[in-house]
């Protein structure tokens, strides 16, 4: 399979946020206003003009406290079930570079709410967030401006830890794979979090419900075979008897 991927190591990080900065930075997103909930993660969660979340998870291993941090952002699904559903709806907002395997959305192109809810709700990871203002959706956009000039993510160039990686998918496979392997035997619960179905891979040491409960999917190989049983019907839904 071709195309790109973020391999994301989360025994490396060490939730300094740079990478969530620097998406804000390069796609001059505004701040987000936030409260003080106790948690040291901020914002409380993905919003319209935040792609990228470090997110802070405070559980008891062995009753003493740890920390589990969790980058989330957009998995760039390699059968995305928003496409498909955007599709579905005749939503124009959602296309696919072919290059890279990137899942963009235009944000200017308008989505009605039930729309917008019903592609959000497709997503197993929830990520899709809707401006109510301007009717637009948004996410991670895999710095795709930045990679068509042979750039890293603003994110990933950002990373001081290694945390954040990206290439070729193979490679990204590889390397995860690689890495997965070492932490395995001090770490029986690590694993990759659906590398099968997206193009964010992530290596977590325990169960994905402690880092954040949208961490892992569990149906991703049923939402490959409906996308796959699309595509084979799709001839089909256009055809015409009248052009034959």
């Amino acid at each position: 399979m071709t195309g790109k991927s973020f391999f994301i190591d989360t025994t490396n990080c060490i939730a300094c946020r740079g990478c969530q900065v620097a998406c804000k930075q390069w796609n001059r997103n505004p701040g987000t206003k936030t409260l003080q909930r106790g948690s040291y993660q901020n914002p409380e969660d993905l919003c319209f003009s935040t792609f990228k979340l470090v997110r802070f998870s405070e559980v008891e291993v062995d009753k003493k406290p740890r920390w589990y941090f969790f980058a989330d952002q957009c998995r760039h699904c390699v059968e995305p079930p928003c496409f498909y559903t955007a599709e579905a709806k005749g939503v124009k907002a959602i296309s696919r570079d072919e290059a890279t395997g990137a899942v963009l959305y235009n944000p200017k192109v308008k989505v009605k709410a039930a729309d917008a809810k019903a592609i959000r709700e497709s997503c197993p990871w929830d990520i899709p967030r809707w401006n109510e203002k301007t009717g637009g959706l948004a996410k991670c956009t895999m710095c795709i401006d930045r990679i068509k000039e042979g750039l890293l993510p603003a994110c990933v160039k950002t990373c001081p830890t290694g945390a954040m990686n990206f290439g070729d998918r193979d490679k990204m496979l590889e390397k995860a794979q690689k890495r997965l392997n070492e932490i395995k035997p001090m770490n029986p619960k690590a694993q990759l979090l659906n590398a099968e179905a997206v193009r964010t891979i992530f290596l977590i040491t325990d169960e994905p419900q402690k880092y954040h409960k949208f961490a892992s999917a569990k149906e991703t190989m049923e939402i490959t075979r409906m996308a796959a049983i699309k595509r084979m019907l799709q001839p089909l839904v256009n055809f015409s008897p009248l052009k034959g």
